[in-house]
């Protein structure tokens, strides 16, 4: 499994931070992994001068040749995108299936897929990539000319053919995701009408999102220590330490140079993380490359138009801590605040709960503004309120009166606060 590393950064327009090739190798492992793959050889090629036809040169794929042949290996995967005819041509010199970084993520993808939304998602991206791909794969046809000189001959007309049938297809797939859509919107609208807050979770992939959505809820979701282990949004409703509450959404991973049209193909699920009203942006703090990989989480926030800046709707959290010596967590809690102010990540550990109970404070504190105390009131025709109160409030102190009503001592979000008060008042 050969990774390409090319040290010119090939995204314009913002910094990037320079990714180790043992780190990317490493991520190509996982990917071929993911989907039950065992790698028999793995190793970084090192490209300074890509070629237009093959990407590396003639004595590489030779070597490479000679390698599958000892390992009777069946596929390749090559972490680099690779142009229809450089897919070609290496299967021809390798003699062997080959596979670029984009397939090996659609074929993740078309496995995890679970609900009508996320395979008509994966297979719109497969038809867009398929589509592509055409080119030359009919060379075993005729190339000649009509007798007028206008007309193509039959491997022109299969390869043109075999194009309005994607076309037609993927027509169709837009068409029934436009549907599904609605029915999305048409869901989140009445979420809006119950006006709970949608708080997103979103992180590299293999990040924990999964994991910490199961603290959370309580509920199942697949979590394993894999590359997209989930594809599909799953949202719960959570009920916040004082009574706020939200829906919490869990979504698909975000990974490094993902293709542009499998983020196309995938808006509607992202969506979710557009309309949320808090993002969680999950970090495995565990991982060396973890300054990289958020900084591709955050950009691909930013091409969705999630502001990500001090002061936005983004909250960091640092996740898997559990696995740190206690020297490297003690820095790593001391170095969180940044000098310019910046809010401290929270750091926590899905799989033990450690920080959790801070991380939904914080959360409960953005949404719903800071904690207040009151006292009530209630006369005896108003007790009906006493379990309500209990359930959407902290009681900090109770005392019976004597003509039977009862005083309370409570601890609410100011935006709870509105609420006792309005319910108090009978409006």
């Amino acid at each position: 499994m050969p990774r390409f590393h090319r040290d010119d950064d090939e995204n314009t327009g913002r910094p990037r931070l320079t990714r180790s090739p043992e780190a990317r190798h490493d991520e190509a492992v996982g990917l071929a992994r993911a989907i039950d793959l065992d790698p028999v050889h793995t190793e970084i090629v090192t490209v300074n001068d890509p070629r237009p036809a093959t990407l590396i040169g003639t004595g590489k794929i030779e070597e490479l040749a000679e390698r599958i042949k000892e390992t009777g290996a069946a596929l390749v995967v090559v972490d680099h995108p690779l142009t229809p005819v450089q897919q070609r041509n290496l299967e021809k010199g390798l003699n062997a299936k080959v596979l670029d970084r984009t397939g090996i993520i659609l074929e993740i993808f078309g496995e995890r897929a679970r609900t009508k939304e996320g395979t008509l998602q994966v297979e719109l991206a497969h038809l867009n990539y398929q589509k592509g791909r055409l080119v030359r794969s009919w060379t075993h046809l005729e190339r000649q000319r009509g007798g007028a000189g206008f007309l193509g001959g039959p491997g022109e007309t299969q390869i043109e053919a075999d194009r309005r049938i994607l076309q037609d297809k993927i027509t169709k797939l837009k068409r029934e995701l436009e549907t599904v859509k609605r029915t999305r919107e048409l869901h989140r609208s009445k979420r809006k009408k119950v006006p709970f807050p949608v708080v997103a979770i979103v992180g590299y992939t293999n990040a924990g999102k999964s994991t910490l959505f199961n603290r959370l809820t309580g509920a199942d979701v697949l979590a394993e220590n894999m590359l997209f282990a989930t594809l599909d949004p799953t949202l719960r409703r959570v009920k916040l330490p004082h009574g706020t509450i939200v829906i919490l959404s869990d979504t698909v991973g975000f990974i490094s140079d993902l293709p542009t049209h499998l983020v196309a193909a995938f808006r509607a699920t992202l969506e979710e993380v557009v309309e949320a009203d808090l993002v969680i942006h999950l970090r495995d703090i565990s991982d060396p490359d973890t300054a990289a990989q958020a900084e591709d989480v955050e950009r691909i926030l930013a091409d969705l138009g999630v502001e990500v800046s001090p002061g936005g709707k983004v909250i960091e959290v640092w996740n898997k801590v559990d696995r740190l010596d206690a020297d490297t967590r003690e820095r790593l809690v001391l170095s969180g605040g940044a000098a310019d102010g910046t809010p401290a990540p929270i750091v926590v550990s899905a799989i033990t709960g450690e920080g959790v109970d801070a991380l939904l404070r914080q959360v409960e504190n953005r949404l719903s503004g800071d904690l207040a105390e009151l006292t009530v009131h209630l006369t005896p025709d108003r007790m009906n309120l006493i379990d309500w109160l209990y359930r959407n409030a902290d009681v900090l102190s109770r005392e019976d009166l004597e003509d039977g009503g009862m005083e309370l001592r409570l601890r609410v979000t100011r935006a709870m606060r509105d609420e006792v008060e309005e319910r108090l008042s009978g409006r």
